[in-house]
């Protein structure tokens, strides 16, 4: 915590992760696929002797006390918390801002105005009363000396002697007090503590020359910003030790949840459970295509890396999110977003290509510049009619394509050719266009070689044919995915090798490979990808 002679700089604006906390975050989880963490869980899948931390109970379904619940709720909310500050090198906090027409911002300016009101009367007297103006005061040191460490014993002493409240006291009795000589000593001392993105507040302050009920209003506002600075100060100072020791901490607040809700787990487990039968198919699929017999049982890590892909795709409203992935929920409802867009961007380019790839050949800047402008009128899809946005997209792609050939004295197109792709690019709000099909399967196949790889969240794979246009956008996506992944995979890499012990290997045979597909329970989490 800063001393006068540490001053706390200035907190960022809140502002979504960048790539540069995807790196921060990959340093932390570097080549993580599976961690130590995991690897000590690797004989839970053989054994019963698992430890209590490592393992979610099975504790009989019961019934949850007040206090449980509440204790819960707290542990939930500093594990959100520590994980925001942790992964999002951004976060700070902010004053709150109530809505006008809120209740709550309603009944406190009516206190606060009642309360000034008052001491505006209070000051107003003749001779004046100093009750209120004290009390203010009494505020202001409390304030003041939180913001010293312990070791600042000398100007804690001088704060206690110039705002001696017993004194100041004595001196209102007997109408000997200087209010504004004490205010001018506080705005100086808070000049010393606070950041220097404040140092214009301060001289405002110092310039103030309106009554003494307008100097104590700015004092407090500013009081208050100074809070938030301090704030975000330690939440910066305390972000290096959090990483450090945030797997650990993230995950016995969580086992402490899940000892007092033994069903804290109930969706992750529905979420792996569908993710071993989606990945059973496929891999089913795949054998009869080569000829393959019996029935190929997916090991640990192709199951969690499905599971984790189907993340993206996530339909809320046919449920929850898991529980282990909750602290990433907003994080990911971003990632989704920004890959229908992506999707929808990467399927419009393509059919101008198929359409009309003649006009627009050998021509860069005309096809990124109809790239940006397509992300420009399908941001924020989510929020209105996107057949109609798309039909805005495809006049506005034939406008510029018209311009363009203009430019190069060459025939517009023709009226049939461009209702015809006004009509292809519309056609993609259809779940079964062949384009729309193309596209999202390429970005799942993308995502699957990402998680698959060692090494993707330092240099991602090249993206298949047909997503090239959009190649930047998915490889940073694709970072900030894998960066998430791992980080999640070491924290509840325990609880997930709990849940496929018993979904997976309960009362089956040691495995047997064939063909590298597993036919049984493998002996180690990591055995099959």
């Amino acid at each position: 915590m800063p001393l006068n002679e540490e001053r706390p700089t200035s907190t960022s604006t809140v502002a979504s992760e960048d790539k540069n906390s995807d790196t921060e975050s990959s340093e932390r989880c570097d080549s993580l696929t599976w961690s130590s963490d995991v690897d000590c869980s690797r004989q839970s899948f053989t054994s019963d002797s698992s430890s209590k931390h490592n393992s979610p109970s099975c504790s009989p379904p019961k019934t949850l006390t007040l206090d449980e619940v509440m204790a819960s709720a707290r542990d939930l909310s500093n594990l959100s918390l520590a994980h925001e500050i942790v992964v999002n090198r951004n976060f700070h906090l902010e004053p709150p801002d109530l809505p006008q027409n809120i209740l709550e911002k309603r009944v406190k300016e009516m206190v606060h105005k009642a309360f000034w009101d008052f001491l505006e009367t209070e000051l107003n007297d003749d001779p004046p009363e100093y009750d209120y103006a004290i009390k203010l005061l009494e505020e202001i040191r409390d304030t003041l000396l939180s913001f010293l460490n312990p070791g600042a014993n000398r100007l804690r002493t001088q704060i206690m002697e110039v705002l001696d409240m017993d004194l100041i006291r004595q001196q209102a009795d007997n109408n000997a007090v200087d209010i504004q000589g004490l205010l001018s000593y506080i705005i100086n001392t808070m000049g010393k503590f606070c950041a220097p993105v404040r140092d214009d507040e301060i001289k405002k302050l110092k310039e103030n020359s309106g009554d003494l009920l307008t100097l104590f209003k700015e004092i407090f506002r500013v009081l208050d910003l100074m809070k938030m600075d301090m704030v975000n100060f330690t939440i910066q100072s305390l972000r290096p030790e959090l990483q450090r020791q945030s797997v650990e901490y993230e995950r016995a607040k969580f086992q402490s949840i899940l000892e007092r809700t033994p069903s804290a787990l109930d969706h992750t487990t529905e979420w792996i459970q569908s993710s071993i039968e989606e990945a059973t198919r496929v891999m089913r699929d795949k054998s009869s295509d080569s000829g393959q017999s019996g029935k190929p049982l997916p090991g640990p890590t192709l199951v969690l890396n499905t599971a984790y892909i189907r993340l993206l795709t996530w339909d809320e409203s046919k449920g929850p999110l898991p529980e282990t992935v909750m602290t990433d929920e907003v994080r990911l409802q971003e990632m989704q977003r920004s890959l229908q867009l992506y999707q929808a961007g990467a399927s419009v380019l393509l059919i101008v290509y198929s359409s009309i790839g003649g006009a627009v050949s050998g021509l860069p800047a005309l096809v990124e510049r109809l790239k940006k402008m397509t992300a420009v009128l399908l941001e924020g899809m989510h929020n209105f009619n996107l057949t109609e946005a798309l039909g805005n997209v495809s006049a506005q792609i034939c406008c510029e394509v018209n311009k363009s050939l203009a430019e190069r004295n060459l025939p517009a197109l023709p009226a049939e050719l461009q209702e015809t792709l006004k009509g292809q690019i519309c056609d993609i709000t259809q779940e079964n266009n062949p384009i729309r099909t193309l596209v999202e399967g390429r970005v799942q196949q993308y995502f699957r070689v990402v998680l698959a790889s060692t090494n993707s969240h330092r240099t991602p794979p090249p993206v298949p044919p047909g997503l090239g246009l959009i190649q930047p956008e998915l490889m940073g996506l694709g970072v900030s995915f894998v960066n998430l992944v791992n980080f999640n995979k070491k924290v509840y890499g325990p609880f997930y090798v709990s849940i496929l012990k018993n979904l997976l290997f309960i009362d089956m045979q040691a495995p047997t490979p064939q063909n590298g597909i597993i036919q049984g329970p493998p002996s180690s989490p990591l055995e099959s990808k």
